[in-house]
Parts: C-alpha cells; structure tokens; sequence
C-alpha cells in the first residue's frame, strides 16, 4: 500500500482484526453484485469505500424516478440511465482507484457460470427465484461465497452459502424452485429504510469472508423486522437430498 492507501484505509488499519492483511485482502480481492438496486446500492458504496479491488456490476434494468425512494446510489440525473453505469459513475466518484467492470445485460446462466468462476466472492442483490437460483447453482459449481440478501415489505433476511465450508447449505437447500415465491418489491412494496439496513449486512458479510475475519452468516439466517425492530438468527442445515449440493452432505 502507498502512503495515500494508508491514509484512506486507515480507520480500517486501526482495527486489530483487519490491519495490513485484511485491507490487503479486500485491495486484491474481485467481487460481483448482480442487481443495483435498493440492495446492491449500499453494497456497491461501502465495498467501493473499503477499497475491494475490483467490482463488477451486473444489472439491465434503467433507473426510474420509483427507484430514488430508496436505490440511494441512484440520482435524479440517472433516471433513463442503465442502473450499472449509474452506479459505477458514483462508485468512481467515492474510490476512483479500483477498477468497475460494467455489464447492462440479463446473464444467461453459461454466462453467469463463468463470470463468477473469475471472481472471489458474490453478492446476490437481485429480486427474482429465479436468478437467484441460477446464481446459487453457479456459485456453487465454481465454490464461490455467495452473500445472500432479500427485503421485501418491512421484512428483511442475511445469510451467508459458502460451498468451501464443510456443512454450509446453499440457497436451494432453503427455498424451492418454485413460482408461488416469485415476490418483488414492484408489487408488493418494501420500506425504504430496509434495504439500507439489509445491504449494509450483507457488505459487512462480504468484507469479513474476503479478509477472513470474524464469524460470517454460514449456516445461519440473519431476519430483521423493521416495525419492531427484532433482529432474529436461526441456524440453517444443509439438506442432505438437495440437487445442487446434497451430494456433499451424504
């Protein structure tokens, strides 16, 4: 690290737990988030700020004045533009020093395979099963962490499926592949507050399993209800007869 790296990180420095080799970590370190909204938002600004690398922003959507209730990274000037580039803008304005790979587009799964086998860890920020499936199958087949996060309503979740430790359960051994689940903010609303609050957990995740640092969400689930403010962790199992992981924990 330079002498402008070690001012700007150094309150990360100062903590005895991340110091040299994990700030180390996070600079040499490539990340993907696949979605730019209201989740991927806090996740893009605060892996940005801590100095990761390398992000990739994966996302074909375009910023619409409903996103600026709560996708903060967004501005009234991005409206009309695709959320990705919207993004990386502000993500170069905030740490212009680490390389942003842009994608405006809808990965098919060949695709998505391979883009997340070039990378350290993954961060899923989007709002459909479906994606969210093919992102745990790929993440699995390359044994790539994935950091899960999901809000809708006033309720939000964090969980952590790394396919490198022994007993975690990947997102499959969670939820079917079904399309009764097929919820999303668009219909049923979410609090803005919410995403923040889950975005931010699953950067905090994300950091820690890069610099290997503290106890990170595998095999537990993270739930926060923001009317009430009760912050719940359950412990999760892999399932023995899941078809992407199951083999495993026979």
């Amino acid at each position: 690290m330079n002498d402008q790296q070690l001012l700007q990180y150094s309150r990360h420095l100062l903590l005895p737990e991340i110091d040299m080799h994990g700030q180390q970590a996070w600079l040499d370190a490539s990340v993907l988030i696949l979605g730019l909204g209201g989740l991927g938002s806090p996740v893009a600004l605060y892996l940005a700020s801590a100095g990761v690398g390398k992000l990739v922003l994966v996302d074909d959507d375009a910023v619409e004045l409903s996103n600026l209730q709560r996708q903060v990274i967004h501005t009234t000037e991005s409206i009309g533009e695709p959320k990705a580039e919207s993004a990386a803008a502000q993500i170069k304005r905030i740490n212009p020093n680490i390389e942003v790979d842009v994608r405006v587009e809808r990965l098919e799964e060949a695709a998505m395979v391979e883009l997340v086998s070039s990378v350290d860890l993954v961060v899923d920020c989007t709002d459909n099963f479906s994606t969210r499936h093919a992102l745990n199958r790929a993440c699995y087949a390359a044994k790539v962490p994935l950091v899960s996060g999901a809000a809708i309503r006033f309720e939000g979740q964090v969980t952590v499926y790394d396919p490198r430790s022994e007993g975690s359960p990947c997102y499959r051994c969670l939820y079917p592949e079904s399309a009764e689940l097929d919820l999303n903010c668009s219909t049923s609303g979410v609090f803005a507050p919410l995403v923040g609050m889950v975005g931010t957990v699953q950067a905090a995740e994300a950091l820690k399993v890069l610099a290997n640092i503290g106890q990170p969400l595998v095999g537990r689930l993270l739930m926060v209800d923001a009317l009430t403010m009760d912050w719940r962790t359950f412990k999760l199992r892999a399932d023995a007869s899941c078809p992407v992981c199951g083999e495993t924990h026979e």
